[in-house]
């Protein structure tokens, strides 16, 4: 099972949504599981749950993970293709943000839209990468920072900018034969506190 999946496809991505089917992958990211397992734990009949197992089957949510004899009967074991899910922005393609329209990197909705671009474009490298059976070579840092006042984080952005952007001027060889461009993305924004998330 994947740690993390990205869905890219929009009937998955409704699929996925349905509360019912979003609370059988929840149960099924747990462990392996059969139908009438899963039936006592969100209340309904064994055959309602078997259909919604199937839909979760056709769109690559789940997956068989074996089967065992009960009495005459052959049960399905089902289990989650991964412990947690993303929707792609390219589940709604014709909709999806596009940062390049607008370019204020003190909004917060640019920063979104540079987000779900990020989800978009490493969501498809991986898949890309499992396709071809490859690593896909990325680094991420997050962190925290409490700033003292609002002139202190003005600071931190103005020293931070300066920093990457003299790293980029560094290492960037827009010439150089065989090599591949990198996506930069560095955010600051406030932590939601637990109470926010919730």
């Amino acid at each position: 099972m994947l740690d993390v999946t990205v869905i890219e496809d929009p009937e998955a991505a409704a699929v996925s949504l349905d509360p019912i089917r979003a609370r059988l992958l929840a149960e099924l990211a747990a462990g392996p599981a059969s139908a009438a397992m899963l039936a006592g734990k969100v209340g309904l009949p064994r055959q309602k749950v078997n259909y919604h197992l199937k839909a979760l089957e056709r769109h690559g949510l789940v997956e068989l993970a074996g089967e065992r004899r009960k009495g005459n009967v052959t049960e399905r074991l089902m289990r989650a293709t991964a412990a947690s899910y993303v929707i792609s922005p390219l589940a709604l393609a014709a909709v999806q943000p596009d940062p390049d329209r607008f370019r204020d990197q003190l909004s917060a909705r640019w920063l979104l839209a540079l987000g779900a671009r990020l989800v978009r474009d490493v969501g498809s490298l991986i898949t890309g990468a499992a396709k071809a059976r490859k690593r896909l070579a990325t680094y991420a840092l997050d962190g925290e920072v409490r700033f003292a006042s609002a002139a202190e984080r003005a600071a931190f952005i103005e020293e931070l900018t300066a920093g990457v952007t003299g790293l980029i001027r560094k290492y960037d060889a827009p010439d150089a034969e065989g090599g591949r461009d990198h996506r930069i993305v560095v955010a600051v924004h406030p932590t939601l506190k637990q109470t926010e998330l919730e």
